[in-house]
Formats: structure tokens, sequence, C-alpha cells
């Protein structure tokens, strides 16, 4: 392969991965109006990363991470955000990621066509430390937006406690500090409120 023919490859991922900007989550923005979007999802993340790694439960290589971050969510172009909510959507959520993950990693030159679907596959094996932080990260940055907007997202859809446990069973795993704030500030306060529903009443 020449350098021009790799180029070419390397370019039309990164213009792929665009489309990124264009799918859109059951997350709003702090600002309550605005959903957020995965690339929005993935650079919010990566800064987390970057400030919150020190939270890790075990010693993470950072640039790893947020490699990981930043490429985990560029199969929802083809696969469509699945709400984490919707149990009819994450019945078929994997079939669907996996057939992306297949397509538009094959776009770039093969050896980084492997080493992205291998940081994708260790992402979603959540086998490492690195995994298991970054996905740690994925379940803490959507509850701290949702508690930035006044849990509107958990009233509107009417999601109960009991999910966000479910949903969140390993969190700590990545971050037991990380998860435990999570609960004790954006997620415990909301229950109160009744933006949560109480399984118990």
């Amino acid at each position: 392969m020449s350098d021009n023919e790799r180029l070419e490859q390397q370019f039309r991922f990164i213009l792929e991965a665009d489309k990124e900007k264009s799918i859109l989550r059951q997350t709003l923005l702090s600002n309550g109006k605005e959903h957020e979007n995965d690339a929005d999802h993935a650079w919010h993340m990566a800064l987390m990363c970057l400030l919150l790694s020190e939270y890790a439960n075990e010693p993470i290589d950072v640039l790893r991470t947020i490699s990981m971050i930043l490429i985990h969510d560029v199969v929802e172009i083809d696969a469509g955000d699945t709400y984490a909510y919707d149990a009819q959507g994450c019945a078929t959520q994997r079939e669907r990621e996996l057939k992306a993950a297949d397509r538009l990693y094959s776009l770039l030159p093969p050896d980084q066509g492997e080493k992205l679907r291998t940081l994708w596959d260790e992402f979603e094996e959540g086998r490492t430390p690195e995994a298991r932080f970054a996905r740690t990260l994925d379940n803490v940055q959507p509850a701290m937006l949702n508690n930035a907007t006044g849990g509107a997202m958990w009233r509107r859809n009417g999601v109960r406690l009991s999910q966000i446990l479910s949903r969140n069973k390993n969190t700590a795993e990545g971050s037991a500090a990380l998860w435990q704030y999570s609960f004790e500030h954006f997620i415990q306060p909301h229950v109160r409120e009744g933006n949560i529903r109480d399984d118990a009443e």
C-alpha cells in the first residue's frame, strides 16, 4: 500500500466518523434544551478521564483509556444510539454494533483497523483496568448531566431506581469513588425529589 492510499483510507474513516456528531442521545446537555450527540459524549468523557484518572481503582494507561473512549461509540453511526432503559433496543444492540464495528473499522488501513477494533472489543468486554474505568465514566457522565438538568430525562422516561442500579451494577469496578459520588450527588437527590421513581413506593 502506498502512502497516498494509506492516507486516503485514514481520511475516509475520519470523514465517516464525522457522522457521530449527528447521532443524538437521550441525555440533554447541561443547558437542558439540546440533546447531547455521540461526539459531545466522547469528548466529555475523554476530558473526564484526563481529570479524574486518579480515582481509578487500579493504575491505568490514560492515553489507552482516552483512545478507547474516543472510538467506542463510532459504531453508533450504523447501529444508532440505544437508550440505556429501552429493553427492546437493548435486546438487539450487541448484534447491531458488532455488524457496525466490522464495517467501520475495516475502512482503515488493516493495522489501524485492527488496533481500533481491539480497543472497541476491550471496552465491550470490560476486563482490563482501562476498560473498567472507561465504562465507569460512560455511566457517570450521563448521570451528571441528568442531575444538571433537574432529572428531566429520568422523569420524562419514568426511570426507576432499580433500572439505574441494574445499569450501574459494574460501575464501581472501574472507580468505587466515582460511583459513590455519582450515587450520592447525582442519583439519590432525584429519588428524594421524585424525578427517579422509587420502586419501594
